[in-house]
């Protein structure tokens, strides 16, 4: 088997300062992007001197979505409104198969006749892709022997929604919906990122909040998060193609006083510690340089890594938007620093 190399460095250390993480991490990020780390490292530098990010799991949960047909739209509705009070039944299925997967929401949906059902689960320190496809399977055979008006069409109906732009995980989340914060002190702004708070502010709002609007974006409103967030992925043994829908997010900002309030709010952060990929010695030492390797709470250590990966997004794209508020800034970093990684290459 071939292998192929990215090129990896590690950035920081980012602040933390929320109650769940109060230290000072360092990250790695993989990227052909060489830029990258210099800008995610100048956000970092950021954080050390604004008293640390505050970063908080708002919510988490894997998600599978079945897909079957009655004859008619009165025995799909019938279904879908037996299985509320059948909940239980469906949590033991999922409970027996798995010691960590746990059955908490169910979501039909009508399309005509074709029932829609969203499982959502919570899948301890495992990113939970085959979990919830393995739960799902067998509430599958349970639903169609319960109900013999049902057909089977697919395990998978597309209301996952598994690394796909939609509305719909934005709404109800699928894996860790992350909210990283940081208050950055006016001179910090001027001294470090090069910037006024009112700037970056006013470029959010013109940027991030306008032109996403313009462009017909969904539920997304930020600037680069997938360049750090594929960083992230590949550092740490993720399945990089769940930056579809990892990507949506919102930046915040406000003016308070002199000073600026930035935020990042990313929904569908899909990261885990065990599981496929994690196995890899550089993902070992990555998972366990960040702390995320240790004898913990079942799903303890994936919030953690969640909880970082949001505070490097933060990072990456304050510097980035930073950058944008000067003409002329952004381009010229590129041309440095790309030339300047490329010579080096020709004349080693």
């Amino acid at each position: 088997m071939h292998t192929a190399a990215v090129p990896m460095k590690t950035i920081g250390p980012i602040l933390f300062a929320g109650p769940t993480i109060h230290e000072s991490i360092t990250v790695p990020l993989a990227t052909y992007e060489t830029p990258l780390w210099a800008t995610t490292n100048r956000g970092a530098k950021v954080s050390r001197l604004s008293g640390g990010i505050i970063a908080a799991i708002v919510d988490e949960r894997m998600t599978r979505s079945v897909l079957v047909e009655a004859a008619s739209v009165v025995d799909a509705l019938a279904v879908a409104s037996a299985l509320p009070e059948r909940f239980v039944e469906l949590q033991h299925i999922v409970s027996s198969r798995s010691r960590f997967a746990k059955l908490i929401a169910v979501h039909p949906h009508l399309v005509g006749n074709l029932l829609y059902i969203r499982f959502e689960l919570t899948t301890g320190d495992a990113s939970g892709h085959n979990m919830v496809t393995q739960a799902a399977d067998d509430l599958m055979q349970w639903l169609l022997q319960q109900y013999p008006v049902l057909r089977h069409i697919s395990v998978s109906g597309n209301m996952c929604v598994d690394k796909k732009v939609s509305a719909i995980n934005g709404l109800f989340g699928r894996g860790k919906h992350v909210i990283a914060e940081v208050l950055i002190p006016r001179a910090v702004c001027q001294q470090v990122l090069k910037t006024e708070p009112a700037l970056l502010a006013e470029l959010n709002i013109k940027k991030n909040l306008i032109g996403s609007i313009a462009a017909g974006s969904l539920r997304t409103a930020n600037a680069h998060f997938a360049n750090m967030l594929l960083g992230f992925y590949l550092a740490t043994g993720q399945d990089a193609a769940n930056i579809v829908e990892g990507s949506q997010g919102m930046v915040h900002t406000e003016l308070r006083g002199e000073d600026l309030y930035f935020s990042v709010s990313v929904p569908n952060l899909i990261v885990g510690t065990v599981g496929n990929g994690k196995d890899l010695p550089f993902v070992q030492e990555n998972l366990a340089l960040m702390g995320c390797a240790e004898p913990r709470a079942p799903g303890d250590n994936a919030r953690r890594l969640a909880l970082i990966a949001a505070g490097a997004i933060l990072c990456g794209e304050l510097s980035l938007m930073a950058a944008q508020t000067n003409p002329g800034e952004l381009m010229q970093a590129h041309v440095a620093m790309e030339r300047h990684t490329v010579t080096s290459t020709q004349n080693s």
